[in-house]
């Protein structure tokens, strides 16, 4: 229970951190000239914590699902994307069912990706999984993709990979550093 704990004040922590925002309008325009990854976290769920003791990955019903609220806002969320002209080229996701619905019901289109997996209960694993999505993202610095790269996560990895805790269906802008590493650019709320 103390890496529960520890999760919830570190989070409490960078919610209360200072973080400069664009209006919106300018970070719609960021994301139209495309080549960015966004660590998008998953839209609402039921309410709960984590995951049910003894849940399993391939079946949904053992997991904490989106709420039908959430639901919507995915669908909000890949709606604004399409009005504001913003090109997702891409789409890897967390393989736990809120994850991969948020991307589908969004995007329409999702490829699970262990990396994205959520470490609230697998600290031993943060490393490993940051380790392998920043590499992915520094990848982009030497072959920039056509348009975006959304990855849909939990907000246990974004704050490991960006220093940023974000609310359900909040998203962080990523630019690729170099071939292993990425920096945070923007936050966007839809």
């Amino acid at each position: 229970m103390a890496s529960r704990r520890t999760f919830i004040a570190g989070s409490l922590a960078l919610l209360a951190a200072p973080w400069a925002r664009a209006d919106e309008a300018a970070v719609w325009a960021l994301l139209r000239k495309g080549a960015y990854v966004i660590l998008m976290r998953h839209a609402s769920t039921e309410e709960g914590l984590g995951d049910p003791k003894g849940f399993r990955i391939g079946e949904c019903s053992t997991q904490r699902n989106l709420s039908e609220g959430g639901r919507g806002d995915a669908r909000r969320i890949g709606e604004r994307f399409r009005t504001e002209g913003v090109r997702v080229h891409k789409v890897y996701t967390s393989p736990w069912c809120r994850c991969r619905e948020t991307a589908m019901l969004a995007f329409g289109k999702a490829e699970d990706w262990t990396p994205l997996s959520s470490t609230f209960d697998m600290q031993d694993q943060e490393h490993e999984f940051t380790e392998r999505v920043k590499k992915r993202i520094g990848q982009y610095d030497r072959h920039p993709p056509p348009g975006n790269v959304v990855m849909v996560t939990h907000n246990v990895n974004i704050a490991a990979l960006s220093r940023q805790s974000v609310a359900p269906g909040e998203m962080v802008i990523m630019r690729s550093q170099g071939c292993c590493d990425a920096r945070a650019v923007e936050r966007l709320k839809v």
